[in-house]
Protein backbone atom coordinates (compact mmCIF):
# COMPACT_ATOMS: atom_id res chain seq x y z
CA UNK A 1 0.00 0.00 0.00
CA UNK A 2 1.01 3.61 -0.46
CA UNK A 3 0.44 6.42 1.96
CA UNK A 4 -1.87 9.02 0.48
CA UNK A 5 -1.98 12.10 2.64
CA UNK A 6 -0.24 15.14 1.23
CA UNK A 7 0.35 16.57 4.69
CA UNK A 8 2.81 13.82 5.61
CA UNK A 9 4.77 10.91 4.26
CA UNK A 10 5.03 9.20 7.65
CA UNK A 11 3.30 5.96 8.52
CA UNK A 12 -0.21 6.40 9.92
CA UNK A 13 0.98 4.61 13.06
CA UNK A 14 4.38 4.08 14.61
CA UNK A 15 4.99 0.46 13.65
CA UNK A 16 8.30 0.36 15.51
CA UNK A 17 6.92 1.44 18.87
CA UNK A 18 6.18 -0.91 21.70
CA UNK A 19 2.49 -0.18 21.19
CA UNK A 20 2.63 -2.10 17.91
CA UNK A 21 3.73 -5.16 19.88
CA UNK A 22 0.99 -4.77 22.45
CA UNK A 23 3.33 -4.10 25.40
CA UNK A 24 1.36 -1.05 26.48
CA UNK A 25 -2.30 -0.07 26.06
CA UNK A 26 -3.28 1.59 22.79
CA UNK A 27 -6.53 3.21 21.77
CA UNK A 28 -8.30 0.98 19.24
CA UNK A 29 -8.94 2.58 15.87
CA UNK A 30 -11.82 2.08 13.45
CA UNK A 31 -10.32 1.02 10.11
CA UNK A 32 -12.02 0.52 6.75
CA UNK A 33 -10.30 -1.42 3.94
CA UNK A 34 -11.69 -0.82 0.44
CA UNK A 35 -11.14 -2.52 -2.90
CA UNK A 36 -12.78 -0.90 -5.96
CA UNK A 37 -15.41 -2.99 -7.70
CA UNK A 38 -13.22 -4.17 -10.58
CA UNK A 39 -13.05 -7.92 -11.17
CA UNK A 40 -10.14 -9.59 -9.39
CA UNK A 41 -9.07 -13.22 -9.42
CA UNK A 42 -6.93 -12.85 -6.30
CA UNK A 43 -7.80 -11.07 -3.07
CA UNK A 44 -5.91 -7.82 -2.28
CA UNK A 45 -2.82 -9.09 -0.51
CA UNK A 46 -1.73 -5.64 0.69
CA UNK A 47 -5.04 -5.07 2.45
CA UNK A 48 -4.84 -8.54 4.00
CA UNK A 49 -1.46 -7.73 5.58
CA UNK A 50 -2.64 -4.30 6.74
CA UNK A 51 -5.61 -6.04 8.34
CA UNK A 52 -3.24 -8.32 10.27
CA UNK A 53 -1.31 -5.32 11.55
CA UNK A 54 -4.39 -3.45 12.75
CA UNK A 55 -6.04 -6.49 14.31
CA UNK A 56 -2.85 -7.16 16.26
CA UNK A 57 -3.17 -3.63 17.61
CA UNK A 58 -6.72 -4.43 18.68
CA UNK A 59 -8.29 -2.17 16.06
CA UNK A 60 -11.72 -2.69 14.51
CA UNK A 61 -11.21 -3.69 10.85
CA UNK A 62 -13.92 -3.89 8.17
CA UNK A 63 -13.48 -4.77 4.48
CA UNK A 64 -15.77 -3.52 1.71
CA UNK A 65 -15.59 -4.02 -2.05
CA UNK A 66 -16.96 -1.14 -4.07
CA UNK A 67 -18.81 1.91 -2.79
CA UNK A 68 -21.47 2.33 -0.13
CA UNK A 69 -22.56 5.61 1.46
CA UNK A 70 -23.80 3.75 4.50
CA UNK A 71 -20.40 2.08 5.00
CA UNK A 72 -18.44 5.22 4.13
CA UNK A 73 -20.11 7.39 6.79
CA UNK A 74 -19.68 5.16 9.84
CA UNK A 75 -17.04 7.40 11.38
CA UNK A 76 -13.81 5.64 10.40
CA UNK A 77 -10.44 6.98 11.51
CA UNK A 78 -8.41 5.44 8.66
CA UNK A 79 -9.63 4.35 5.21
CA UNK A 80 -7.25 2.31 3.06
CA UNK A 81 -8.08 2.03 -0.66
CA UNK A 82 -6.31 -0.55 -2.85
CA UNK A 83 -5.63 0.01 -6.55
CA UNK A 84 -4.66 -2.43 -9.26
CA UNK A 85 -4.12 -1.85 -12.98
CA UNK A 86 -3.65 1.61 -14.49
CA UNK A 87 -6.25 0.91 -17.19
CA UNK A 88 -8.83 0.72 -14.37
CA UNK A 89 -8.15 4.42 -13.81
CA UNK A 90 -11.67 5.83 -14.06
CA UNK A 91 -13.37 3.35 -11.76
CA UNK A 92 -10.53 3.59 -9.24
CA UNK A 93 -10.54 7.40 -9.17
CA UNK A 94 -14.33 7.41 -8.85
CA UNK A 95 -14.00 5.11 -5.83
CA UNK A 96 -11.37 7.31 -4.17
CA UNK A 97 -13.44 10.46 -4.70
CA UNK A 98 -16.51 8.71 -3.34
CA UNK A 99 -14.76 7.97 -0.05
CA UNK A 100 -13.32 11.47 0.07
CA UNK A 101 -16.92 12.67 0.47
CA UNK A 102 -17.14 10.99 3.87
CA UNK A 103 -18.99 12.78 6.65
CA UNK A 104 -16.24 12.07 9.14
CA UNK A 105 -12.55 13.00 9.23
CA UNK A 106 -10.91 9.72 8.31
CA UNK A 107 -7.38 9.74 6.98
CA UNK A 108 -7.38 8.18 3.48
CA UNK A 109 -4.43 6.02 2.46
CA UNK A 110 -4.19 4.78 -1.13
CA UNK A 111 -1.88 2.07 -2.43
CA UNK A 112 -1.28 -0.64 -4.99
CA UNK A 113 -0.08 -0.85 -8.57
CA UNK A 114 -1.89 2.14 -10.07
CA UNK A 115 -0.93 4.43 -7.19
CA UNK A 116 2.71 3.34 -7.45
CA UNK A 117 2.95 3.79 -11.22
CA UNK A 118 0.97 7.04 -11.53
CA UNK A 119 1.52 8.87 -8.23
CA UNK A 120 1.63 12.37 -9.74
CA UNK A 121 -1.50 11.77 -11.79
CA UNK A 122 -3.32 10.46 -8.75
CA UNK A 123 -2.18 13.45 -6.68
CA UNK A 124 -3.36 15.85 -9.38
CA UNK A 125 -6.74 14.14 -9.66
CA UNK A 126 -7.51 13.58 -5.97
CA UNK A 127 -5.13 15.73 -3.93
CA UNK A 128 -3.64 12.58 -2.38
CA UNK A 129 0.09 12.01 -2.76
CA UNK A 130 0.87 8.29 -2.72
CA UNK A 131 4.05 6.87 -1.27
CA UNK A 132 5.30 3.91 -3.29
CA UNK A 133 5.60 0.54 -1.64
CA UNK A 134 4.09 -1.46 1.21
CA UNK A 135 5.83 -0.59 4.47
CA UNK A 136 8.48 -3.28 5.26
CA UNK A 137 7.11 -3.83 8.75
CA UNK A 138 3.72 -4.64 7.27
CA UNK A 139 4.94 -6.52 4.20
CA UNK A 140 6.50 -9.26 6.34
CA UNK A 141 3.28 -9.90 8.27
CA UNK A 142 1.07 -12.90 7.40
CA UNK A 143 -2.08 -12.14 5.40
CA UNK A 144 -5.41 -12.04 7.22
CA UNK A 145 -7.24 -14.84 5.40
CA UNK A 146 -10.38 -14.28 7.50
CA UNK A 147 -10.86 -10.75 6.13
CA UNK A 148 -13.35 -11.84 3.44
CA UNK A 149 -15.27 -14.47 5.42
CA UNK A 150 -18.92 -14.25 4.43
CA UNK A 151 -18.18 -11.45 1.96
CA UNK A 152 -16.33 -11.58 -1.38
CA UNK A 153 -15.71 -14.98 -2.91
CA UNK A 154 -12.51 -14.70 -4.90
CA UNK A 155 -11.87 -17.54 -7.40
CA UNK A 156 -8.58 -18.42 -5.67
CA UNK A 157 -9.97 -18.41 -2.14
CA UNK A 158 -8.65 -21.88 -1.22
CA UNK A 159 -4.98 -20.92 -1.48
CA UNK A 160 -2.32 -19.38 0.72
CA UNK A 161 -0.75 -16.43 -1.10
CA UNK A 162 2.70 -14.99 -0.56
CA UNK A 163 6.26 -14.32 -1.68
CA UNK A 164 9.56 -16.09 -1.14
CA UNK A 165 11.51 -13.28 -2.89
CA UNK A 166 10.86 -9.72 -3.94
CA UNK A 167 11.89 -7.84 -7.07
CA UNK A 168 13.65 -8.97 -10.23
CA UNK A 169 17.19 -8.75 -11.57
CA UNK A 170 15.96 -7.82 -15.05
CA UNK A 171 14.56 -4.51 -16.28
CA UNK A 172 12.24 -5.44 -19.15
CA UNK A 173 10.74 -2.40 -20.86
CA UNK A 174 7.19 -3.74 -20.61
CA UNK A 175 7.35 -4.65 -16.91
CA UNK A 176 6.32 -2.65 -13.83
CA UNK A 177 8.36 -4.67 -11.33
CA UNK A 178 11.42 -2.33 -11.30
CA UNK A 179 9.10 0.42 -10.07
CA UNK A 180 6.94 -1.65 -7.76
CA UNK A 181 9.76 -3.73 -6.23
CA UNK A 182 13.05 -1.94 -7.04
CA UNK A 183 15.18 -3.97 -4.62
CA UNK A 184 15.79 -7.67 -5.19
CA UNK A 185 15.25 -9.57 -1.92
CA UNK A 186 16.56 -13.14 -2.38
CA UNK A 187 14.76 -14.84 0.50
CA UNK A 188 11.59 -14.36 2.56
CA UNK A 189 10.51 -17.09 5.04
CA UNK A 190 7.41 -18.88 3.80
CA UNK A 191 5.99 -20.46 6.94
CA UNK A 192 4.47 -17.27 8.47
CA UNK A 193 2.50 -16.66 5.26
CA UNK A 194 0.78 -20.05 5.21
CA UNK A 195 -2.79 -20.78 6.29
CA UNK A 196 -2.77 -24.49 7.08
CA UNK A 197 -6.45 -24.87 6.18
CA UNK A 198 -5.85 -23.80 2.55
CA UNK A 199 -5.31 -26.54 -0.01
CA UNK A 200 -3.09 -24.73 -2.49
CA UNK A 201 -0.13 -22.32 -2.51
CA UNK A 202 0.22 -19.34 -4.85
CA UNK A 203 3.60 -17.59 -4.88
CA UNK A 204 3.87 -14.17 -6.52
CA UNK A 205 7.67 -14.03 -6.90
CA UNK A 206 8.67 -12.06 -9.97
CA UNK A 207 11.91 -13.95 -10.62
CA UNK A 208 12.44 -16.69 -8.07
CA UNK A 209 15.17 -18.39 -10.14
CA UNK A 210 17.39 -15.33 -9.72
CA UNK A 211 17.70 -16.14 -6.03
CA UNK A 212 20.79 -18.06 -4.85
CA UNK A 213 18.47 -19.30 -2.06
CA UNK A 214 16.26 -21.26 -4.47
CA UNK A 215 17.12 -24.68 -2.93
CA UNK A 216 16.20 -23.29 0.50
CA UNK A 217 12.95 -21.88 -0.89
CA UNK A 218 11.99 -25.27 -2.33
CA UNK A 219 12.79 -26.90 1.00
CA UNK A 220 10.49 -24.38 2.71
CA UNK A 221 7.71 -25.30 0.27
CA UNK A 222 8.12 -28.98 1.09
CA UNK A 223 8.31 -28.32 4.83
CA UNK A 224 5.00 -26.46 4.61
CA UNK A 225 3.36 -29.60 3.22
CA UNK A 226 3.51 -29.02 -0.53
CA UNK A 227 5.85 -31.80 -1.59
CA UNK A 228 5.13 -33.67 -4.84
CA UNK A 229 1.96 -35.75 -4.50
CA UNK A 230 0.84 -34.00 -1.29
CA UNK A 231 -2.84 -33.98 -0.41
CA UNK A 232 -4.98 -32.16 2.13
CA UNK A 233 -8.30 -33.68 3.19
CA UNK A 234 -8.10 -36.02 0.22
CA UNK A 235 -7.52 -33.23 -2.31
CA UNK A 236 -4.37 -32.92 -4.38
CA UNK A 237 -2.34 -29.85 -3.40
CA UNK A 238 -0.94 -27.47 -6.01
CA UNK A 239 1.95 -24.98 -5.96
CA UNK A 240 1.84 -22.16 -8.50
CA UNK A 241 4.71 -19.71 -9.05
CA UNK A 242 2.08 -17.52 -10.60
CA UNK A 243 4.31 -14.92 -12.24
CA UNK A 244 6.25 -17.62 -14.06
CA UNK A 245 9.89 -18.69 -14.02
CA UNK A 246 12.59 -17.11 -16.18
CA UNK A 247 13.37 -19.54 -19.01
CA UNK A 248 16.80 -17.92 -19.44
CA UNK A 249 17.79 -18.88 -15.89
CA UNK A 250 16.10 -22.28 -15.74
CA UNK A 251 18.68 -25.06 -15.27
CA UNK A 252 18.36 -28.82 -14.94
CA UNK A 253 18.97 -28.51 -11.18
CA UNK A 254 16.15 -25.97 -10.93
CA UNK A 255 13.87 -28.37 -12.79
CA UNK A 256 14.87 -31.27 -10.53
CA UNK A 257 14.01 -29.20 -7.47
CA UNK A 258 10.70 -28.06 -8.96
CA UNK A 259 9.79 -31.69 -9.62
CA UNK A 260 10.02 -32.40 -5.86
CA UNK A 261 7.10 -30.08 -5.03
CA UNK A 262 3.44 -30.13 -6.05
CA UNK A 263 4.05 -27.75 -8.96
CA UNK A 264 0.82 -27.33 -10.94
CA UNK A 265 1.21 -25.73 -13.36
CA UNK A 266 4.78 -24.81 -14.16
CA UNK A 267 4.53 -21.36 -15.77
CA UNK A 268 7.19 -20.21 -18.24
CA UNK A 269 6.93 -16.92 -20.13
CA UNK A 270 7.48 -17.06 -23.91
CA UNK A 271 7.60 -13.35 -24.70
CA UNK A 272 9.95 -13.34 -27.71
CA UNK A 273 10.30 -15.66 -30.68
CA UNK A 274 14.08 -15.32 -30.26
CA UNK A 275 13.74 -17.51 -27.14
CA UNK A 276 12.29 -20.39 -29.18
CA UNK A 277 15.21 -22.82 -28.93
CA UNK A 278 15.75 -22.18 -25.22
CA UNK A 279 12.04 -22.41 -24.52
CA UNK A 280 11.59 -25.71 -26.39
CA UNK A 281 14.66 -27.15 -24.65
CA UNK A 282 13.21 -26.34 -21.21
CA UNK A 283 9.79 -27.77 -22.06
CA UNK A 284 11.50 -31.03 -23.01
CA UNK A 285 13.44 -30.85 -19.75
CA UNK A 286 10.19 -30.49 -17.79
CA UNK A 287 8.87 -33.57 -19.60
CA UNK A 288 11.95 -35.57 -18.58
CA UNK A 289 11.36 -34.67 -14.94
CA UNK A 290 7.73 -35.73 -15.02
CA UNK A 291 6.15 -32.26 -15.05
CA UNK A 292 3.12 -32.61 -17.31
CA UNK A 293 0.95 -29.57 -16.58
CA UNK A 294 2.45 -26.32 -17.89
CA UNK A 295 1.28 -22.84 -18.68
CA UNK A 296 2.90 -19.92 -20.40
CA UNK A 297 2.39 -16.21 -20.83
CA UNK A 298 2.69 -15.04 -24.43
CA UNK A 299 3.20 -11.27 -24.76
CA UNK A 300 1.98 -9.67 -27.97
CA UNK A 301 1.63 -6.14 -29.38
CA UNK A 302 5.00 -5.10 -27.94
CA UNK A 303 7.78 -5.56 -30.51
CA UNK A 304 6.42 -8.73 -32.12
CA UNK A 305 4.51 -9.37 -35.35
CA UNK A 306 1.28 -11.35 -35.87
CA UNK A 307 3.38 -14.07 -37.53
CA UNK A 308 5.73 -14.66 -34.62
CA UNK A 309 2.83 -14.44 -32.13
CA UNK A 310 1.08 -17.21 -34.04
CA UNK A 311 4.26 -19.28 -34.20
CA UNK A 312 4.76 -19.07 -30.43
CA UNK A 313 1.23 -20.30 -29.83
CA UNK A 314 1.60 -23.12 -32.34
CA UNK A 315 4.92 -24.28 -30.87
CA UNK A 316 3.13 -25.09 -27.63
CA UNK A 317 0.40 -27.06 -29.35
CA UNK A 318 3.01 -29.01 -31.33
CA UNK A 319 4.92 -29.81 -28.13
CA UNK A 320 1.67 -31.01 -26.57
CA UNK A 321 1.07 -33.35 -29.46
CA UNK A 322 4.64 -34.68 -29.47
CA UNK A 323 5.22 -35.09 -25.72
CA UNK A 324 1.73 -35.77 -24.41
CA UNK A 325 1.82 -32.70 -22.17
CA UNK A 326 -0.89 -30.26 -21.22
CA UNK A 327 0.38 -26.76 -22.01
CA UNK A 328 -2.10 -23.89 -21.84
CA UNK A 329 -1.08 -20.54 -23.28
CA UNK A 330 -2.28 -17.19 -21.93
CA UNK A 331 -1.80 -14.40 -24.50
CA UNK A 332 -1.09 -11.09 -22.74
CA UNK A 333 -1.71 -7.96 -24.80
CA UNK A 334 0.91 -5.28 -24.15
CA UNK A 335 -0.43 -2.13 -22.50
CA UNK A 336 1.97 0.70 -21.52
CA UNK A 337 2.63 1.14 -17.81
CA UNK A 338 0.94 4.56 -17.83
CA UNK A 339 -2.12 3.63 -19.91
CA UNK A 340 -5.40 4.69 -18.31
CA UNK A 341 -7.54 2.54 -20.56
CA UNK A 342 -7.28 -0.55 -22.69
CA UNK A 343 -6.94 -0.48 -26.46
CA UNK A 344 -3.33 0.61 -26.94
CA UNK A 345 -2.21 0.39 -30.58
CA UNK A 346 1.24 1.70 -31.42
CA UNK A 347 3.07 -1.31 -32.78
CA UNK A 348 3.72 -0.78 -36.51
CA UNK A 349 3.35 -4.52 -37.10
CA UNK A 350 -0.23 -4.71 -35.77
CA UNK A 351 -3.44 -2.97 -36.81
CA UNK A 352 -6.32 -2.11 -34.53
CA UNK A 353 -8.49 -4.57 -36.48
CA UNK A 354 -5.97 -7.41 -36.01
CA UNK A 355 -5.71 -6.79 -32.26
CA UNK A 356 -9.48 -6.72 -31.99
CA UNK A 357 -9.60 -9.96 -33.97
CA UNK A 358 -7.28 -11.66 -31.47
CA UNK A 359 -9.50 -10.43 -28.63
CA UNK A 360 -12.56 -11.90 -30.37
CA UNK A 361 -10.90 -15.31 -30.57
CA UNK A 362 -9.75 -15.13 -26.95
CA UNK A 363 -13.22 -14.08 -25.84
CA UNK A 364 -14.55 -17.33 -27.28
CA UNK A 365 -11.75 -19.36 -25.63
CA UNK A 366 -12.03 -17.44 -22.31
CA UNK A 367 -8.53 -16.08 -22.69
CA UNK A 368 -6.84 -19.46 -22.93
CA UNK A 369 -5.22 -21.28 -25.84
CA UNK A 370 -5.79 -24.98 -25.22
CA UNK A 371 -3.43 -27.88 -25.90
CA UNK A 372 -5.21 -29.66 -28.77
CA UNK A 373 -4.20 -29.15 -32.39
CA UNK A 374 -7.69 -29.65 -33.85
CA UNK A 375 -9.10 -26.89 -31.66
CA UNK A 376 -6.13 -24.61 -32.33
CA UNK A 377 -6.44 -24.98 -36.11
CA UNK A 378 -10.12 -24.11 -35.90
CA UNK A 379 -9.68 -21.10 -33.61
CA UNK A 380 -6.40 -19.60 -34.88
CA UNK A 381 -5.92 -21.10 -38.32
CA UNK A 382 -3.62 -23.73 -39.83
CA UNK A 383 -0.80 -21.32 -40.68
CA UNK A 384 0.27 -17.69 -40.38
CA UNK A 385 -1.64 -16.62 -43.49
CA UNK A 386 -4.88 -18.17 -42.32
CA UNK A 387 -4.41 -16.62 -38.86
CA UNK A 388 -4.08 -13.13 -40.34
CA UNK A 389 -7.05 -13.80 -42.58
CA UNK A 390 -9.12 -14.65 -39.50
CA UNK A 391 -8.13 -11.68 -37.35
CA UNK A 392 -8.68 -9.20 -40.16
CA UNK A 393 -12.33 -10.17 -40.59
CA UNK A 394 -15.29 -8.32 -39.04
CA UNK A 395 -16.20 -9.39 -35.52
CA UNK A 396 -19.40 -11.23 -36.46
CA UNK A 397 -17.53 -13.28 -39.04
CA UNK A 398 -14.94 -14.28 -36.43
CA UNK A 399 -17.58 -15.29 -33.89
CA UNK A 400 -19.85 -17.08 -36.38
CA UNK A 401 -17.33 -18.35 -38.89
CA UNK A 402 -18.94 -21.81 -39.15
CA UNK A 403 -21.95 -20.19 -40.79
CA UNK A 404 -19.79 -18.55 -43.48
CA UNK A 405 -18.19 -21.14 -45.81
CA UNK A 406 -15.89 -18.69 -47.63
CA UNK A 407 -14.21 -17.82 -44.35
CA UNK A 408 -11.87 -20.81 -44.36
CA UNK A 409 -10.86 -20.50 -47.97
CA UNK A 410 -7.26 -19.54 -47.35
CA UNK A 411 -4.98 -22.32 -48.65
CA UNK A 412 -2.48 -24.21 -46.50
Amino acid sequence: MNHAGSESTQLPLDLTSSSAEGSRPVRPLRVLLVEPSYKAKYPPLGLMKISTYHKRRGDEVVFYKGTSAEVRDRGWEIIYIATMFTYQWKGTIDTIKFYQRQKGNARIIVGGILASLLPEDLDSETGLAPMVGLWPQVDRLPPDYSLFDGLCQYPMRDASIGYTTRGCVRHCAFCAVPTLEPEFVPYIPLQPQIDGSKTHLILLDNNVLASPEFPRIIQDVRTCGFQAGAKLNGRQRHVDFNQGVDVRLLTEEHMRLLSTIAIHPLRIAFDHIELRDTYVEKIRLAHRYGIRRLSNYVLYNHHDTPDDFYRRLRINVELNEELGLSIFSFPMRYIPLDAKQRGYVNNPHWTRQQLRGVQCILHATRGVVGPRMQFFDKAFGRNEEEFKHIIERPEDEIFYRDRMPPFGSVPR
